[in-house]
C-alpha cells in the first residue's frame, strides 16, 4: 500500500485514504469535500491527523498512511501502514465498548473514554499494511 501523495483522496468504494508518513514536513490540506462532509488532514513523519467538519477523527504519532477508510454508526475500518509501530487514537461513541481486531486477530474490546477517545497501538512488520477493524460490542 503506497503513501497517499495528493494526501487525501476519495476511494470508488466511497472509503477514504490518507497520509503520508514518508513527508519530513508537515503537510495540510483543509476543506477536501467527501461524502458531504469537509475534511481536514495533517501529515508527516512525526503524526497524522483527520479532522471531519472540524471534529477530531483520526490521529497516529509517527505519522502513517490509511487505505480504505469506512467509518459508520458501528464502528470503523482500514488498512494502514507505517515505517514504526503507531499509536493510534480514533473519535468513536462516549462511553461505549468495541471489539478489536487487528489483522483478522480478536484483540479483545475495548471501552471509550468521556470524549470518545480509544487509544490502539498497532505493530508493523516491514511495510506490510495491517488492518483494523473496530466495532461496536
Amino acid at each position: 500500500m503506497p503513501v497517499v501523495n495528493e494526501l487525501i483522496r476519495s476511494e470508488q468504494d466511497g472509503a477514504l485514504s490518507f497520509g503520508n508518513y514518508e513527508l519530513q514536513q508537515k503537510s495540510k490540506l483543509s476543506d477536501f469535500e467527501h461524502c458531504g462532509d469537509l475534511y481536514k488532514v495533517k501529515t508527516f513523519y512525526e503524526i497524522t491527523k483527520l479532522e471531519r467538519n472540524g471534529s477530531f477523527v483520526y490521529e497516529s504519532v509517527p505519522g502513517t498512511a490509511v487505505s480504505n477508510f469506512k467509518a459508520t454508526a458501528d464502528g470503523v475500518s482500514f488498512l494502514v501502514e507505517g515505517r514504526e509501530d503507531a499509536q493510534i487514537t480514533l473519535e468513536l461513541e462516549e462511553g461505549a465498548s468495541y471489539e478489536i481486531t487487528i489483522n483478522g486477530e480478536n484483540v479483545g474490546t475495548m471501552a471509550t473514554n468521556m470524549g470518545g477517545k480509544l487509544v490502539l497501538s498497532v505493530e508493523f512488520t516491514g511495510s506490510k499494511a495491517v488492518s483494523v477493524e473496530i466495532v461496536k460490542a
